[in-house]
């Protein structure tokens, strides 16, 4: 007798089992520290602005949005895979139990997100607005978790739908109507905020309608979004430890790989080379640099201390190089790189010369920014720091993780 709900429960556990193991890497020592640092720099600058806030401050605005994307971005994890597409396609009838413990599952996994949210804007909200109590905002974090429910709901209605431009439009009506409704309950205008509701319910049992008149589950769909995420969180646990289950994927760009050309065609520059355009072609490399590096800078930019402005940047210089040391595993299995004619050593070699350049350039950049404010102490200061940091970490950490 096929069971849906135990074949759920035998899921999630193999799911909390495969993440768990790769958590324990991403969320490691090193993390621990920068995560700490960076919520303690964050929350104490964050109260000092609210003692500062403008008049006039766009709270509503700000808050409008934020609660809109969240609880429009509502993806439904169904756990299920590849085979699934023949095995369980027949007892599609029968899948009631599984697919609403999918549903119930997706939504607890996402309450962490509402509840990081709703806590962070608290002290803004109660700033803005001093003459409301803690019952009012009480009142619109429930709120935000029913919209969150049936923003959920409608997903789910919508993923029985092939038609991709019909999902597109069905989403960016919601996201409308969501952001519009908290932009409404923050300003205190209820009335519209009531409107905008019903306008909210009627997409909403409109997705029921739409739903209801599909021939079934769109199977494929589902595994192949699963399949996605699988795929986004094992490119994250990747820059912290070897991932069998990852695909790799390679971009062209071009306009960069033009600029590696320019390596000089000897065999001691193979690694090099290779190396390289490893890190401009293959997985999330080049993505991740740079976006340590502008999140960095921004960090740098609008946090008036300087002392706390070198802090952040030889921290993100360390997260960049942490990150980057994966590189030298990348290749591990082609055993074509065992057949070159170039000595081991220079493998290694070549991996630490490229992160002394990508640690240099991004110590420069981050430097650069104190020329903004005329810091010329902050400067120097980052830029001999970071070079000294840049040599000691890769010639002390990252040197004995290679050997």
């Amino acid at each position: 007798m096929f069971d849906s709900n135990a074949l759920f429960k035998r899921r999630f556990s193999e799911h909390l089992k495969e993440t768990s193991r790769y958590l324990r890497y991403i969320f490691n020592g090193h993390i621990a520290f920068a995560m700490l640092f960076f919520v303690s720099a964050l929350a104490y600058y964050y109260q000092d602005w609210l003692t500062k806030l403008p008049e006039g401050f766009p709270t509503d605005w700000v808050m409008g949005i934020a609660l809109g994307l969240l609880v429009s971005y509502s993806p439904v994890r169904t756990l299920l895979k590849e085979p699934d597409l023949v095995f369980l396609i027949t007892a599609e009838h029968k899948m009631g139990a599984y697919f609403r413990n999918a549903l119930i599952y997706s939504f607890v996994i996402q309450l962490y997100l509402i509840l990081l949210l709703v806590a962070a804007f608290g002290p803004l909200y109660f700033a803005s607005y001093p003459e409301r109590d803690g019952n009012v905002y009480l009142v619109t974090v429930i709120i935000v978790l029913i919209f969150k429910v049936w923003n959920l709901i409608a997903n789910w209605w919508m993923l029985k739908v092939r038609e991709p431009s019909v999902r597109k439009i069905d989403q960016f009506a919601r996201i409308l109507l969501n952001i519009a409704t908290f932009f409404f309950i923050i300003n205190g205008n209820m009335l519209l905020a009531g409107i905008t509701t019903a306008l909210f319910i009627f997409v909403f049992l409109y997705d029921l309608s739409v739903s209801r008149k599909q021939a079934g589950i769109v199977w494929d769909l589902l595994v192949e979004k699963e399949r996605n995420r699988m795929q986004a969180f094992y490119r994250i646990a990747n820059m912290f430890t070897d991932v069998p289950h990852l695909k790799n994927r390679v971009k062209r760009r071009q306009w960069l790989v033009s600029l590696i050309n320019r390596i000089p065609f000897q065999r001691k520059f193979t690694f090099d080379y290779l190396f390289r355009i490893t890190f401009i072609r293959s997985g999330d490399y080049f993505g991740m640099y740079v976006r340590l590096i502008v999140i960095g800078g921004l960090f740098i930019y609008f946090i008036p201390n300087s002392w706390i402005k070198i802090m952040f940047a030889l921290l993100f210089l360390y997260m960049s190089i942490f990150q980057m040391m994966t590189l030298y595993q990348h290749h591990r299995t082609v055993i074509w790189l065992d057949l070159y004619p170039v000595e081991l050593k220079r493998r290694q070699q070549a991996v630490l010369k490229w992160l002394y350049q990508l640690g240099f350039i991004q110590t420069v950049i981050y430097a650069c920014i104190f020329l903004l404010f005329a810091d010329f102490t902050g400067l120097g200061v980052t830029l001999v720091g970071g070079l000294l940091f840049n040599y000691v970490f890769i010639n002390g950490y990252v040197k004995q993780k290679m050997a």
